[in-house]
């Protein structure tokens, strides 16, 4: 049976340890001992009920104030699948036990008490879920017996976090009425509640779907100890953070950049013809190679990112504030270096979503700064890989985590960027034996100079039939007749000839928009505007683009256009025929879409011409100073 991680988080009294008591008690995964204990505690404290939220809350402190103040971990398993739970607390001075308790989850519950709605810390508690990348939240209205088990109630909080999970780019969200101290649909399905059709809690959690966020292609192999039991063996002991290897693949070896082949995969128990992510194997190499803890060995044409500057964003939590420009610890898979925060870029308020300027983060802060490492680091975007996207902070001389992070990125300064290809990229991606990188013919700021305006990119993104070919072509017929060297990149016309050897995967998808952004690449490079027009559904592929061209040379617009508008076009007939199961992987359908997190134009087309849609774009790019659209000059007849 696969496993299944899962945490709960909310506000004060919502009633999340008392829904993990219920789900124990009701799949009978609790011990006649441990019932007899919380009968006894119940009866003696007069509650009149048995409190199951005494099955998880442990210490003392939390049984005496009926709070949850540490993680607690629980284990039970159904006939369908196991689970492991981390009971987090919500107030909001333990907001770094919540960041523990999920840092590993694959989904969270977030409990709103339907008599107060949605409260402060259910929006902090999803925010947080979002920031560590959990595929799948489960929004659990309790204690809908104290409403009269009202529907509109239930409905205007499912209206509201809605609201605010759209904020958030929240893939999976689900909305189930329960409650938790009489087992209203937390096993099975409740009689006071016919209004709701959905499935139980304990359903949903059952059939929802495991490892999708798991990253299986990056093979990335930290090593954690040298095996040398004899002069004939030497293996690198370590566990799989990502992807897979089999014997006789090649692999190089970081930082040394040094190049060799697998010769067997080994386990206690004898050889693997594979290794999978989560595996813990030991490599043998074909080459005597000097490697050692905290090394990283990856496959030669699938390189993580290698860099002494990262930019990330970080939950402080040391009752210490921090202090800039102190040294610590940063550990990140096995690997251990000197690190400093050399930048705060803002702490963000969670309670709104915006952003303030900072000097020092204390206890709980959430927010995005740049970290500065003594040697090199490898890794990868925590979106989309958590295992090496991820690290914490160590104050080297209590010991104590003072901080955990998510990576968003290497920190690219604006002349590192006016070639994308720089030394160390160079060094590393091998794609091609004996080629030698050659620097630009003819300089950018010449292009532009010529040009009379500056290259960019502009990538128009939403669901297919949205109306970004549309916009994407009155765009460019502006700005050609404005006299802009362009150039149209269309989804359609690039999958006839240069990526018409792939498919509609998730991994045909980005290995599709990793060629579209070499190619709009290219094309800046030249002095165009690129306009480029992809469903292109996937954050990271997008910013994976970003990355190529300088800082505010790439401009993000998002063709919101509802689901339903969509697939009453359906000019190609794709949403149709994929409702009839005739078509896989389509986006909005059968595959899903990450919307935007901060695109630089939000386009919201309902009720709008397209003329209108394109004057909107082509004023955002003139605020940007991207382009200057004047009189058409003689030259710019369609």
């Amino acid at each position: 049976m696969d496993l299944l991680r899962f945490s709960t988080a909310g506000s004060v009294d919502d009633g999340k340890s008392t829904l993990i008591g219920r789900l124990l008690y009701d799949t009978r995964s609790i011990f006649e001992d441990q019932l007899e204990a919380v009968e006894e505690t119940s009866r003696r404290r007069g509650e009149g009920y048995v409190n199951l939220a005494l099955l998880t809350d442990g210490l003392r402190a939390e049984r005496e104030q009926n709070i949850t103040i540490d993680v607690a971990y629980r284990y039970f398993a159904t006939p369908k699948r196991k689970f492991i739970i981390a009971d987090t607390p919500g107030h909001i001075q333990y907001t770094r036990n919540m960041v523990t308790g999920a840092s590993t989850a694959e989904l969270a519950i977030i409990l709103v008490d339907a008599r107060n709605g949605v409260a402060t810390q259910s929006k902090r508690h999803g925010f947080i879920a979002s920031l560590l990348g959990i595929p799948h939240v489960l929004v659990a209205v309790n204690k809908m017996d104290l409403v009269a088990w009202d529907h509109d109630v239930y409905r205007e909080i499912e209206r509201k976090y809605t609201d605010f999970s759209e904020k958030l780019g929240v893939l999976d969200l689900t909305f189930i009425p329960v409650s938790a101290l009489h087992g209203d649909n937390v096993v099975e399905k409740s009689e006071h509640m016919p209004w709701y059709q959905g499935p139980s809690l304990l359903h949903h959690l059952e059939h929802v779907n495991v490892g999708a966020h798991k990253n299986l292609v990056d093979f990335r192999y930290p090593v954690q100890y040298v095996v040398r039991p004899g002069q004939d063996y030497r293996g690198y002991a370590g566990r799989v953070a990502s992807g897979a290897i089999r014997p006789g693949e090649k692999v190089v070896v970081l930082p040394s950049k040094r190049h060799s082949v697998v010769t067997s995969v080994d386990t206690f128990d004898g050889e693997l013809d594979e290794a999978k992510a989560g595996d813990s194997v030991i490599l043998t190499l074909a080459d005597e190679l000097d490697v050692s803890r905290g090394d990283m060995i990856v496959r030669p044409l699938n390189l993580p990112i290698v860099a002494t500057e990262i930019d990330a964003t970080i939950c402080w939590t040391s009752a210490e504030p921090m202090k800039p420009d102190t040294r610590y610890w940063l550990r990140q898979t096995t690997r251990e270096v000197k690190a400093f925060i050399s930048r705060i870029l803002y702490r963000i308020d969670v309670d709104t979503l915006h952003r303030e300027e900072a000097d020092q983060f204390e206890l709980n802060d959430i927010g995005r700064v740049q970290i500065a490492t003594a040697q090199p680091v490898f890794f990868d975007r925590y979106q989309l890989n958590r295992e090496t996207g991820s690290f914490v902070l160590i104050d080297p001389t209590t010991n104590n985590t003072v901080a955990a992070g998510m990576i968003r990125g290497e920190v690219r300064h604006e002349e590192d960027l006016l070639d994308p290809h720089s030394a160390e990229d160079r060094a590393l991606s091998e794609v091609s034996p004996d080629v030698v990188w050659e620097g630009w013919n003819i300089p950018l700021p010449k292009r532009e100079e010529r040009n009379g305006h500056p290259a960019a990119i502009v990538w128009l993104t939403g669901l297919p039939a949205s109306g970004k070919t549309t916009v994407a072509r009155g765009l460019e017929r502006r700005l050609f007749r404005a006299g802009c060297q362009t150039m149209l990149l269309d989804g359609d016309q690039l999958r006839h000839g240069l990526t018409g050897d792939l498919g509609f995967t998730p991994e045909d998808r980005r290995e599709n928009i990793r060629r579209v952004g070499e190619t709009a690449a290219l094309f800046f490079r030249q002095g165009c505007v690129v306009v480029c027009t992809f469903v292109s559904p996937f954050r990271e592929d997008r910013d994976r683009v970003r990355g190529l061209v300088p800082k505010g040379r790439f401009v993000e617009i998002f063709v919101d256009t509802p689901l339903e508008v969509c697939e009453k076009r359906d000019p190609k007939g794709l949403y149709s025929r994929a409702r009839r199961g005739e078509v896989g992987h389509m986006t909005g359908i059968s595959s899903p879409y990450e919307t935007p997190e901060e695109p630089e134009v939000h386009l919201e087309t309902s009720g709008k011409e397209p003329d209108a849609l394109v004057d909107e774009v082509a004023e955002a790019l003139r605020e940007l100073r991207l382009i200057r659209l004047g009189r058409p000059t003689g030259g710019g007849r369609e």
